[in-house]
């Protein structure tokens, strides 16, 4: 972080005007108890800051930490939230005939949404307050979020839902810990319960909007789109001119506003410090069946009345959004902008057509925002040549049920002329193989839904399987049963249920015991885990310590074994003959199949930042078989080498609770290890003298993230494990 100093001046009530000074835990007014608050910062100073760039700062929304209601930045929850990308449009673009259009990519946020930087910036204000218990109220994205958060600062979390909210979401909130409660009824109704519960109990309650850090987490976005807008469209020759540019346009979906509200504030803190030249008109897009700012826009209304949402977009569904319609309401009469309506029809139209056209896989409540935009161009409401971004808050998880039902997608119909005479045989042929592909089911069951993901996408990316994702075994076993499918991949160290104990209950039931099995683990495996595998699996892979092509490679062996071995496929329950217990090990060592999995190097990755964390294993990778342990706070960080006593340890300099520096020097009172090779890879701009330290503390090399030489990288990393 940039500094210990807090720009913070204080803070204003929203509803009464009272001024106050700000302190962690502040959550209403002591004159009027409204809970509307607004922080106020010195901008001036912030201004000489910003104005020529933010260079060489951390990679997530923290880089803007001169406005954000933080005063200790030792106590930041991160998990590389924010700079996400902004993209070009351009099918989209000459689709709708214009020349601008940008789209604001929230997918890549760790829980692949938006809300991310409102639950970094909101459980740090926990952390700052000593908070360790809270209570929210969620249609579905901020759930998730805040759940991933909570854990990671030990803050236990109560999630209040309503019962519309799909039960993969409630699932994945629950997989973090988090205590989910279902609430039948609407959104509000749903938050009057979860702020009784909360204060019956005496628990915080999140206010979302309301406080003061919901609102500042997205200003943050305001800040990209500026920042990243002026690289793209800063002509060459001017580069070393502006670093910030506003757009003409910022359109988002709207539930209860909390996106565009902090948007709007960040860039009238932009133009308030001379850095742009205009706050951006906000486009406000509802779903018809939950619209009342809309509704209050279109009379001219400066304030909204309550409806009852009628939408299968759930994560839109808030029928009172309060203050939140007459700030956004002020700003378009201040700055211009529009709100209008699409129906749910039109938004999963949008859903798909984005999808194929740009490639871009979102939420409905993503879709939503893009349906609105198409109606703006129609109605001629944004100009030509006007500056366009549009906030991709989500991606699609999952497809739901009434977009694109999984039951209906496989049906192959041959008419009887077709068969006599127009379709080649060995087009037939063809089409029945991938029928044969389409239909084959895996089930894949790991407790980190990014691995689960990741095994989902490339399966699929080489057949077009069919993959059902489980994130804990008793979710899978219930899949299993259901499904019967060819094949299943799990992980092994699971809470609930453990890998062992589900190899079990699928054993004891006859239909799912002779399905096949693969195993795909970070666990070290003792003798007795090997034993208890032993006859169980098809094969067995270590994280880390393998190519994923042959991952994929052995899947489709182990699927097309299976079908050979059974030649017919028209029987519902197949007999499968035993599986075989195989080892599998990464390409490199499979000419040496009697290589111990001890022999596997061990590296110990130290990276808060899971983009980042996720290329340099792929490079680390590509040297040698390894075994990656990546870590994202410093002290986790020295019990882990401490524990494992890696080959290698790669290391960032900038880590939440302490830095890369302190790392070292922690290191280096162990006399064992401080002879492990360290290798550093950083964002920051090392002055001679930090240089001199490091190699002071036996760094072994440096290198500087974005300008990687990789193939460099990679003979530095196999001399080092040589």
């Amino acid at each position: 972080m940039t500094s210990l100093r807090s720009y913070l001046t204080g803070v204003r009530c929203l509803e009464c005007g009272h001024e106050m000074d700000f302190h962690p835990g502040l959550d209403r007014c002591p004159t009027c108890k409204g809970v509307w608050l607004d922080a106020k910062y010195d901008y001036d100073a912030v201004a000489e800051i910003w104005r020529n760039g933010l260079r060489g700062r951390v990679n997530s929304l923290w880089r803007y930490i001169e406005l954000l209601p933080v005063l200790d930045p030792e106590q930041i929850i991160t998990m590389g939230e924010g700079q996400s990308p902004l993209l070009r449009a351009a099918k989209l673009q000459k689709r709708l005939g214009h020349p601008a259009i940008f789209i604001k990519d929230e997918r890549q946020s760790p829980t692949i949404s938006f809300k991310d930087r409102q639950a970094s910036v909101a459980v740090t204000a926990m952390r700052e307050a000593g908070i360790q218990e809270c209570v929210l109220a969620s249609t579905g994205n901020a759930s998730a979020a805040y759940a991933a958060y909570c854990a990671r600062a030990d803050v236990k979390l109560w999630i209040f839902l309503t019962s519309l909210v799909m039960a993969d979401k409630m699932r994945e909130a629950a997989l973090y810990g988090a205590e989910v409660v279902k609430v039948t009824g609407t959104y509000d109704q749903a938050k009057k319960v979860a702020a009784d519960f909360a204060a019956r109990r005496k628990i915080h309650f999140d206010k979302g909007a309301k406080a003061v850090p919901g609102k500042e987490s997205m200003k943050t976005i305001a800040f990209e789109i500026a920042t990243e807008l002026a690289r793209q469209l800063t002509p060459s020759s001017e580069k070393g001119g502006s670093f910030w540019k506003a757009p003409d346009w910022y359109i988002q979906a709207v539930s209860g506003g909390i996106g565009p509200l902090g948007v709007v504030k960040g860039f009238e803190e932009l133009y308030r410090m001379g850095l742009i030249d205009r706050v951006p008109k906000i486009g406000t897009i509802q779903v018809a069946g939950c619209s009342p700012m809309v509704q209050a826009f279109a009379a001219g209304k400066p304030k909204a009345s309550p409806v009852v949402p009628e939408t299968r977009i759930t994560v839109l569904a808030t029928g009172d959004p309060g203050l939140a319609y007459e700030l956004l309401y002020k700003a378009s009469q201040t700055y211009g902008g529009h709100m209008l309506d699409v129906t749910d029809e039109e938004a999963f139209a949008a859903m798909r057509l984005l999808a194929k056209t740009e490639g871009i896989s979102v939420e409905p409540a993503t879709a939503v925002a893009f349906a609105g935009l198409d109606k703006l161009m129609e109605q001629g409401v944004i100009k030509p040549n006007e500056i366009v971004v549009v906030n991709c808050s989500g991606h699609t998880f999952p497809v739901e049920k009434y977009i694109m039902d999984e039951e209906n997608l496989l049906d192959v119909r041959l008419s009887h002329s077709a068969i006599a005479s127009a379709v080649p045989v060995d087009g037939l042929g063809a089409a029945l193989k991938r029928l044969d592909e389409q239909v084959t089911t895996i089930v894949v069951i790991d407790d980190n839904p990014m691995d689960s993901r990741l095994i989902r996408r490339l399966l699929q990316a080489k057949k077009p399987y069919r993959v059902f994702e489980a994130n804990s075994a008793l979710e899978g076993l219930q899949i299993i049963r259901d499904r019967l499918p060819d094949l299943v991949v799990s992980d092994l160290t699971m809470p609930e249920m453990d890998g062992f104990a589900l190899l079990e209950e699928l054993k004891k039931d006859p239909l799912t015991a002779k399905i096949p099995v693969i195993v795909v683990s970070a666990k070290d495996l003792t003798p007795e885990d090997e034993a208890r595998l032993a006859g169980q699996t098809a094969s067995i892979w270590l994280k880390g310590s393998f190519s994923t092509q042959d991952l994929v490679e052995h899947v489709v062996d182990t699927l097309s074994s299976s079908e050979d071995d059974n030649p017919s496929p028209a029987r519902p329950h197949r007999e499968r003959e035993e599986t075989k217990e195989i080892v599998a090990q990464r390409a490199g060592l499979a000419a040496e199949p009697n290589t111990a999995l001890a022999e596997v190097k061990k590296v110990v990755l130290v990276e808060d930042n899971p983009m980042d964390a996720r290329l340099i294993s792929r490079i680390l990778q590509t040297s040698r078989p390894l075994v990656i342990k990546q870590v994202q706070v410093g002290r986790e960080a020295i019990k882990v080498i401490k524990e494992e006593e890696p080959h290698l340890i790669v290391l960032d300099l900038i880590i939440p609770d302490m830095s890369g520096f302190q790392i070292l020097e922690e290191l280096k009172r162990d006399k064992k290890l401080d002879t492990i090779p360290v290798i550093v890879i950083t964002s920051k701009e090392l002055t001679e003298a930090e240089r001199q330290l490091l190699i002071s503390n036996h760094v072994s090399s440096m290198w500087q993230k974005g300008k990687l030489d990789r193939e460099k990288l990679v003979a530095h990393i196999k001399s080092q494990l040589s």
